[in-house]
């Protein structure tokens, strides 16, 4: 059986270990070398040329990273991917190694705290221009696009307010206008979406988050076509964002239990958003799969699930959310998620703590706001720990 004919829910287990380990051993080991040796400069320099497979050292690429780096390929659809040490490494190399002096990149204003920070400081002190468009405007984005870029850079859902973005419809637009277009991938993950399949030309990942799941690594992704992701990996390289044997390890643990983990992160966060939908304390409810989200058709089509990550916003603004996040039991209070644990925060202490209060309510995100990262326990006890911390607080 090949790729094509396994489920991505089997891919999480199988992928990227079709290769016996020494010793028989069913998983893949840990493989702490700086350096790897071989018996003669011929062989030596077939590996360094990359004539033969192997490994060189360790910055560049290790066996057990490289097991890491084909799972994720086959989960996503992928000729290649290179993995990173943070998923920040992951978004700032891709640019990096894609824009020069005079480019320009059209984006979004709903990304990642950190992604919005990389467009509004550190990409333009490079020579580039950044246009920032209104997240739910496709005319603004495709009319923004059709001016020139080289590269268009999308999120979808978004961090923290869970818009929906047509990606067939912008990588049109895009490739259109010569762009190379990422999509940031991680609140769906690629068992709820394949961005590549959609037209994207690269998918980028924080792995700590979904793909590890149980909040105790760090790690980055890419995927796409060959020469693309050649020209990341080079520059991750030289600059050293790599990939620790240990986190790609746990990274590898986690993803092959990922598919059912997502499975019952999409049905908690669905009754838990309808359920938040009937609160007297809450303003609004931010989940692509409730009818009422603005872009639920959207999502309905290019999404297989929606995902365990949804927002709402509390009808007594952030004074509220100082009072109810201390009274949830069943949620750590932390800037992280996608893992077991259900995790809750506002976006000042975790998505956008790198804004000020005016940059976020600049770009659209409440102070009132809450995010919630549903966990893997019983549904029924997450709503009933909601329940008593808002009729408590």
């Amino acid at each position: 059986m090949g790729e094509a004919d396994l489920s991505r829910e089997t891919l999480a287990v199988w992928g990227g270990e079709g290769v016996q380990a020494p010793s028989g051993a069913t998983q893949v080991p840990i493989v702490y070398s700086a350096a790897y040796g071989y018996p003669d400069v011929e062989t030596w320099l077939d590996v360094a040329l990359e004539r033969t497979p192997g490994h060189i050292y360790s910055r560049s690429s290790n066996p057990t990273v490289a097991a890491f780096e084909e799972k994720i390929r086959v989960l996503e659809g992928a000729d290649a991917a290179t993995a990173f040490a943070t998923g920040m490494a992951a978004v700032s190399c891709s640019l990096f190694s894609l824009l020069e002096p005079g480019d320009r990149v059209v984006s979004i204003k709903d990304t990642y705290g950190g992604t919005s920070r990389l467009f509004l400081e550190y990409v333009p002190r490079n020579g580039v221009d950044v246009d920032l468009c209104e997240t739910s405007d496709h005319e603004q984005l495709e009319a923004e696009i059709g001016k020139g870029c080289a590269v268009v850079y999308l999120e979808t859902p978004t961090n923290p307010t869970l818009k929906v973005l047509d990606i067939e419809r912008l990588a049109k637009a895009g490739h259109a206008a010569g762009a190379v277009v990422i999509v940031d991938n991680t609140f769906a993950t690629p068992i709820d979406q394949r961005p590549l399949e959609l037209g994207a030309d690269l998918v980028v990942h924080s792995a700590t988050k979904y793909l590890g799941g149980h909040a105790d690594v760090l790690g980055g992704a890419v995927c796409g076509s060959g020469e693309l992701v050649d020209r990341i990996r080079h520059y991750r390289e030289i600059t050293g964002g790599s990939l620790d044997p240990m986190a790609a390890f746990l990274l590898i643990r986690g993803m092959k239990t990922l598919g059912l983990r997502v499975r019952q992160q999409n049905q908690s966060a669905l009754r838990i958003a309808r359920w938040l939908e009937e609160q007297p304390a809450v303003g609004a409810v931010y989940y692509p799969g409730l009818e009422s989200h603005p872009h639920h058709e959207v999502a309905r089509r290019q999404m297989r699930g929606y995902g365990g990550m949804l927002s709402f916003t509390l009808t007594g603004g952030f004074e509220a959310v100082k009072r109810v996040l201390p009274r949830l039991r069943l949620a750590h209070r932390a800037a992280n998620l996608g893992s077991v644990e259900t995790i809750a925060g506002p976006p000042a202490t975790t998505s956008h703590v790198e804004c000020t209060a005016e940059e976020r309510e600049a770009l659209g995100i409440p102070e009132g706001l809450i995010r919630y990262s549903v966990g893997i326990e019983d549904t029924a006890d997450l709503i009933a720990d909601l329940r008593q911390a808002l009729e408590n607080a």
